[in-house]
């Protein structure tokens, strides 16, 4: 959950710098990453969150099993 939110913010956060600071374009870096996304509206923005929300729980149902595995053979 913490790293869906991490994620969320973080996109969030990218989305009003980009606003802030047009020039800076780096909303480039991440439109590969988050099929349907564009620059910017509404829609789109809820969509980020969502996808990168969707991605954090994803990253966390393949790390965190690896690394309880592997944690608890490097202590036994």
């Amino acid at each position: 959950m913490s790293l869906g939110i991490l994620l969320a913010l973080s996109f969030a956060f990218c989305v009003a710098f980009g606003l802030l600071l047009p020039g800076a374009t780096m909303y480039q870096a991440w439109l590969p990453l988050l099929p349907g996304v564009s620059w910017i509206s509404w829609p789109s923005f809820l969509l980020g969150l969502v996808e990168t929300f969707a991605y954090g729980w994803y990253i966390a149902v393949i790390f965190v099993p690896a690394w309880n595995f592997f944690a608890s053979r490097a202590i036994a």
